[in-house]
């Protein structure tokens, strides 16, 4: 009886169209910009640096989110323009 009650909805069986998050693809593009290539460079060196060490208490947690806060500004700018 609940068959009948409840709709059954079917999915178009048409090609479906890619889902892309737009997120990823600004922060492709964000990251190659200079600001964003200069903090990553610092915090590859930190990395380097921390991983050369046998002991040491150094993270490199402020380089990453130095970058990753630049990187959210500059996606942030146009990802709300491009979400359905």
């Amino acid at each position: 009886m609940a068959e009948k009650i409840i709709p059954v909805v079917k999915a178009d069986e048409g090609e479906e169209e890619e889902m892309v998050d737009p997120q990823k693809e600004l922060r492709e593009t964000c990251s190659q910009k200079p600001d964003a290539q200069n903090l990553w460079g610092k915090y590859q060196e930190c990395t380097d640096r921390v991983s050369s060490r046998s002991k040491t208490t150094e993270t490199c947690e402020e380089e990453l989110i130095d970058y990753l806060h630049v990187l959210d500004k500059c996606v942030t700018k146009d990802l709300f323009k491009r979400l359905k």
